[in-house]
Protein backbone atom coordinates (compact mmCIF):
# COMPACT_ATOMS: atom_id res chain seq x y z
CA UNK A 1 0.00 0.00 0.00
CA UNK A 2 1.25 3.46 -0.89
CA UNK A 3 2.21 5.79 1.96
CA UNK A 4 -0.94 7.93 1.73
CA UNK A 5 -3.09 4.80 1.90
CA UNK A 6 -1.35 3.50 5.01
CA UNK A 7 -1.74 6.86 6.74
CA UNK A 8 -5.42 7.13 5.89
CA UNK A 9 -6.10 3.49 6.73
CA UNK A 10 -4.64 3.94 10.21
CA UNK A 11 -6.91 6.95 10.71
CA UNK A 12 -10.04 5.07 9.58
CA UNK A 13 -9.18 1.86 11.43
CA UNK A 14 -8.99 3.73 14.72
CA UNK A 15 -12.38 5.42 14.22
CA UNK A 16 -14.44 2.32 13.43
CA UNK A 17 -15.41 1.46 17.02
CA UNK A 18 -16.29 5.07 17.82
CA UNK A 19 -18.43 5.37 14.69
CA UNK A 20 -20.27 2.12 15.38
CA UNK A 21 -21.00 3.28 18.95
CA UNK A 22 -22.06 6.79 17.97
CA UNK A 23 -25.79 7.57 17.76
CA UNK A 24 -25.08 9.27 14.44
CA UNK A 25 -24.67 5.88 12.70
CA UNK A 26 -27.92 4.50 14.20
CA UNK A 27 -26.60 0.95 14.55
CA UNK A 28 -29.14 0.17 17.28
CA UNK A 29 -31.98 1.30 15.00
CA UNK A 30 -30.72 -0.97 12.21
CA UNK A 31 -30.80 -3.94 14.58
CA UNK A 32 -34.17 -3.09 16.14
CA UNK A 33 -36.11 -2.14 13.00
CA UNK A 34 -35.85 -4.35 9.87
CA UNK A 35 -37.22 -1.47 7.75
CA UNK A 36 -34.78 1.17 8.97
CA UNK A 37 -32.72 2.90 6.27
CA UNK A 38 -29.78 5.24 6.65
CA UNK A 39 -30.58 8.93 6.22
CA UNK A 40 -28.16 9.08 3.29
CA UNK A 41 -30.00 6.36 1.36
CA UNK A 42 -33.38 7.87 2.27
CA UNK A 43 -32.24 11.12 0.66
CA UNK A 44 -31.12 9.18 -2.41
CA UNK A 45 -34.42 7.35 -2.97
CA UNK A 46 -36.12 9.77 -5.40
CA UNK A 47 -33.16 9.60 -7.82
CA UNK A 48 -32.01 6.09 -7.02
CA UNK A 49 -35.24 4.40 -8.06
CA UNK A 50 -35.97 0.69 -7.78
CA UNK A 51 -32.93 -1.52 -7.11
CA UNK A 52 -34.82 -4.67 -6.15
CA UNK A 53 -33.40 -7.80 -7.74
CA UNK A 54 -30.19 -6.02 -8.79
CA UNK A 55 -26.66 -6.91 -7.85
CA UNK A 56 -24.84 -3.89 -6.43
CA UNK A 57 -21.40 -3.03 -5.12
CA UNK A 58 -20.82 -0.21 -2.65
CA UNK A 59 -17.30 1.21 -2.87
CA UNK A 60 -15.70 2.60 0.30
CA UNK A 61 -18.59 1.30 2.36
CA UNK A 62 -17.08 1.87 5.85
CA UNK A 63 -19.21 0.04 8.47
CA UNK A 64 -21.89 -0.89 5.97
CA UNK A 65 -24.99 1.01 7.06
CA UNK A 66 -25.67 2.40 3.57
CA UNK A 67 -24.84 -1.01 2.05
CA UNK A 68 -27.35 -2.74 4.30
CA UNK A 69 -29.92 -0.04 3.52
CA UNK A 70 -29.58 -0.84 -0.19
CA UNK A 71 -29.99 -4.54 0.60
CA UNK A 72 -33.18 -3.68 2.46
CA UNK A 73 -34.43 -2.10 -0.75
CA UNK A 74 -34.10 -5.49 -2.43
CA UNK A 75 -30.59 -5.41 -3.90
CA UNK A 76 -28.00 -8.14 -3.39
CA UNK A 77 -25.09 -6.06 -2.10
CA UNK A 78 -21.33 -6.34 -1.83
CA UNK A 79 -19.50 -3.73 0.23
CA UNK A 80 -15.82 -2.94 -0.33
CA UNK A 81 -13.57 -1.09 2.10
CA UNK A 82 -9.84 -0.95 2.78
CA UNK A 83 -10.27 -0.99 6.57
CA UNK A 84 -10.23 -4.44 8.14
CA UNK A 85 -11.98 -3.27 11.33
CA UNK A 86 -14.68 -1.55 9.25
CA UNK A 87 -15.29 -4.70 7.19
CA UNK A 88 -15.54 -6.82 10.34
CA UNK A 89 -18.00 -4.36 11.87
CA UNK A 90 -20.06 -4.37 8.65
CA UNK A 91 -20.12 -8.17 8.57
CA UNK A 92 -21.29 -8.28 12.17
CA UNK A 93 -24.10 -5.83 11.44
CA UNK A 94 -25.16 -7.80 8.35
CA UNK A 95 -25.29 -10.98 10.43
CA UNK A 96 -27.31 -9.27 13.17
CA UNK A 97 -29.81 -7.86 10.67
CA UNK A 98 -29.96 -10.78 8.23
CA UNK A 99 -29.15 -8.47 5.33
CA UNK A 100 -28.27 -9.78 1.87
CA UNK A 101 -24.88 -8.09 2.04
CA UNK A 102 -21.34 -9.40 1.97
CA UNK A 103 -18.22 -7.36 2.70
CA UNK A 104 -14.75 -7.57 1.20
CA UNK A 105 -11.56 -5.93 2.44
CA UNK A 106 -9.84 -4.29 -0.53
CA UNK A 107 -8.35 -1.01 -1.67
CA UNK A 108 -10.88 0.67 -3.95
CA UNK A 109 -8.43 0.66 -6.86
CA UNK A 110 -8.23 -3.15 -6.59
CA UNK A 111 -11.97 -3.68 -6.21
CA UNK A 112 -12.58 -5.21 -9.65
CA UNK A 113 -10.03 -7.94 -8.98
CA UNK A 114 -11.35 -8.45 -5.45
CA UNK A 115 -15.07 -8.87 -6.24
CA UNK A 116 -15.34 -9.55 -9.97
CA UNK A 117 -15.13 -7.67 -13.26
CA UNK A 118 -18.40 -6.99 -15.05
CA UNK A 119 -20.32 -8.61 -12.23
CA UNK A 120 -22.62 -5.81 -11.08
CA UNK A 121 -25.79 -4.04 -12.16
CA UNK A 122 -24.90 -0.90 -10.24
CA UNK A 123 -22.07 0.75 -8.35
CA UNK A 124 -22.98 2.94 -5.38
CA UNK A 125 -20.64 5.46 -3.79
CA UNK A 126 -21.65 7.75 -0.94
CA UNK A 127 -20.71 10.97 0.76
CA UNK A 128 -17.06 11.58 1.64
CA UNK A 129 -15.46 8.87 -0.50
CA UNK A 130 -13.69 10.48 -3.44
CA UNK A 131 -11.57 12.86 -1.34
CA UNK A 132 -9.40 9.91 -0.25
CA UNK A 133 -8.36 9.05 -3.82
CA UNK A 134 -5.42 10.69 -5.63
CA UNK A 135 -6.61 9.83 -9.15
CA UNK A 136 -10.21 10.23 -10.26
CA UNK A 137 -9.48 8.72 -13.67
CA UNK A 138 -8.20 5.52 -12.06
CA UNK A 139 -11.36 5.39 -9.93
CA UNK A 140 -13.58 5.81 -13.01
CA UNK A 141 -11.80 2.89 -14.69
CA UNK A 142 -12.57 0.71 -11.66
CA UNK A 143 -16.25 1.71 -11.78
CA UNK A 144 -16.46 0.77 -15.45
CA UNK A 145 -14.63 -2.52 -14.83
CA UNK A 146 -17.09 -3.54 -12.11
CA UNK A 147 -20.22 -2.91 -14.19
CA UNK A 148 -21.85 -5.15 -16.77
CA UNK A 149 -22.72 -3.40 -20.06
CA UNK A 150 -25.74 -1.23 -19.30
CA UNK A 151 -24.89 -1.18 -15.59
CA UNK A 152 -25.25 2.07 -13.67
CA UNK A 153 -23.15 4.25 -11.38
CA UNK A 154 -24.97 6.16 -8.63
CA UNK A 155 -22.98 8.59 -6.55
CA UNK A 156 -23.90 11.36 -4.17
CA UNK A 157 -20.90 13.29 -2.90
CA UNK A 158 -19.85 16.47 -1.23
CA UNK A 159 -19.51 19.11 -3.93
CA UNK A 160 -15.91 19.92 -4.90
CA UNK A 161 -16.70 23.60 -4.33
CA UNK A 162 -17.69 22.78 -0.74
CA UNK A 163 -14.46 20.82 -0.23
CA UNK A 164 -12.50 23.89 -1.40
CA UNK A 165 -14.01 26.15 1.29
CA UNK A 166 -12.14 26.69 4.55
CA UNK A 167 -14.09 25.63 7.64
CA UNK A 168 -13.79 26.59 11.29
CA UNK A 169 -13.72 30.35 10.65
CA UNK A 170 -14.96 32.76 13.34
CA UNK A 171 -16.63 35.02 10.79
CA UNK A 172 -19.36 34.15 8.30
CA UNK A 173 -17.18 34.42 5.21
CA UNK A 174 -16.90 31.62 2.68
CA UNK A 175 -13.22 31.56 1.80
CA UNK A 176 -11.77 29.39 -0.97
CA UNK A 177 -8.69 27.94 0.71
CA UNK A 178 -8.13 24.49 -0.78
CA UNK A 179 -7.70 23.27 -4.37
CA UNK A 180 -10.82 22.77 -6.46
CA UNK A 181 -8.96 20.75 -9.08
CA UNK A 182 -7.09 17.49 -8.60
CA UNK A 183 -3.41 17.99 -7.84
CA UNK A 184 -0.55 15.51 -7.55
CA UNK A 185 0.26 16.47 -3.97
CA UNK A 186 -2.34 15.76 -1.28
CA UNK A 187 -3.83 18.20 1.16
CA UNK A 188 -2.47 17.04 4.52
CA UNK A 189 -4.69 17.56 7.55
CA UNK A 190 -3.91 16.94 11.21
CA UNK A 191 -7.24 16.74 13.02
CA UNK A 192 -7.95 14.82 16.20
CA UNK A 193 -11.70 14.74 15.73
CA UNK A 194 -14.20 12.95 13.53
CA UNK A 195 -17.55 13.72 11.93
CA UNK A 196 -19.80 11.95 14.45
CA UNK A 197 -20.61 12.58 18.10
CA UNK A 198 -18.06 10.78 20.28
CA UNK A 199 -15.92 11.37 23.38
CA UNK A 200 -13.13 9.11 22.10
CA UNK A 201 -9.66 10.67 21.93
CA UNK A 202 -7.81 9.51 18.81
CA UNK A 203 -4.09 9.00 18.28
CA UNK A 204 -4.15 8.69 14.48
CA UNK A 205 -4.88 12.25 13.41
CA UNK A 206 -3.19 12.78 10.02
CA UNK A 207 -4.98 12.30 6.70
CA UNK A 208 -3.98 12.82 3.05
CA UNK A 209 -6.82 14.06 0.85
CA UNK A 210 -7.53 15.30 -2.68
CA UNK A 211 -10.26 17.30 -4.34
CA UNK A 212 -11.59 16.56 -7.83
CA UNK A 213 -13.43 19.14 -9.90
CA UNK A 214 -16.86 18.26 -11.23
CA UNK A 215 -15.61 18.49 -14.79
CA UNK A 216 -12.72 16.15 -13.97
CA UNK A 217 -15.13 13.58 -12.54
CA UNK A 218 -17.46 13.74 -15.53
CA UNK A 219 -14.57 13.58 -18.02
CA UNK A 220 -13.00 10.61 -16.24
CA UNK A 221 -16.26 8.67 -16.48
CA UNK A 222 -16.70 9.56 -20.16
CA UNK A 223 -13.14 8.43 -20.87
CA UNK A 224 -13.89 5.13 -19.10
CA UNK A 225 -16.77 4.41 -21.49
CA UNK A 226 -19.63 5.69 -19.36
CA UNK A 227 -22.56 7.84 -20.50
CA UNK A 228 -23.72 10.54 -18.06
CA UNK A 229 -27.46 10.16 -17.48
CA UNK A 230 -28.02 12.57 -14.59
CA UNK A 231 -26.34 15.36 -12.65
CA UNK A 232 -28.13 17.21 -9.86
CA UNK A 233 -26.59 19.71 -7.43
CA UNK A 234 -28.07 20.07 -3.93
CA UNK A 235 -28.12 22.83 -1.32
CA UNK A 236 -27.64 20.42 1.58
CA UNK A 237 -25.15 17.85 2.84
CA UNK A 238 -25.45 15.19 5.58
CA UNK A 239 -23.03 16.71 8.08
CA UNK A 240 -22.27 20.16 9.47
CA UNK A 241 -19.63 20.97 6.88
CA UNK A 242 -19.25 24.59 7.98
CA UNK A 243 -19.51 24.48 11.80
CA UNK A 244 -21.37 27.44 13.24
CA UNK A 245 -22.66 28.55 9.84
CA UNK A 246 -25.17 25.79 9.07
CA UNK A 247 -28.63 24.78 10.22
CA UNK A 248 -30.12 21.27 10.37
CA UNK A 249 -33.09 20.97 8.03
CA UNK A 250 -34.25 17.43 8.80
CA UNK A 251 -33.37 13.98 7.54
CA UNK A 252 -29.80 14.40 8.77
CA UNK A 253 -29.19 17.19 6.23
CA UNK A 254 -27.48 20.54 6.86
CA UNK A 255 -27.21 23.69 4.81
CA UNK A 256 -25.88 27.22 5.16
CA UNK A 257 -28.14 29.31 7.38
CA UNK A 258 -27.23 32.47 5.47
CA UNK A 259 -28.16 32.41 1.76
CA UNK A 260 -27.53 28.72 1.08
CA UNK A 261 -27.97 29.34 -2.66
CA UNK A 262 -24.44 30.78 -2.70
CA UNK A 263 -22.80 27.36 -2.52
CA UNK A 264 -23.51 23.91 -3.98
CA UNK A 265 -23.30 21.56 -1.02
CA UNK A 266 -23.48 18.14 -2.68
CA UNK A 267 -24.33 16.54 -6.00
CA UNK A 268 -25.82 13.34 -7.39
CA UNK A 269 -24.21 11.92 -10.52
CA UNK A 270 -25.50 8.96 -12.52
CA UNK A 271 -23.86 7.23 -15.48
CA UNK A 272 -24.35 4.06 -17.50
CA UNK A 273 -21.68 1.79 -18.94
CA UNK A 274 -21.91 1.54 -22.72
CA UNK A 275 -21.97 -1.81 -24.44
CA UNK A 276 -18.59 -2.81 -25.85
Amino acid sequence: MEHYGAVNKANWDERVAAHAASPDYHVDEFIADPAYLSEVVRFDLPLLGDVSGLRGVHLQCHIGTDTISLARLGASMTGVDFSGPAVRQARALAEQTGADATFVESDVYEAAEAVGRGAFDFVFTGIGALCWLPSISRWASVVAALLRPGGRLFIREGHPMLWAIQDGRDDSLLVVEYPYFERDEPIVFDDGGTYVATDVVFEQTVTHEWNHGLGEIVTALLDAGMVITGLAEHDSVPWEAQPGQMEEIGGGEWRLADRPWRLPHSYTLQAVKQAS
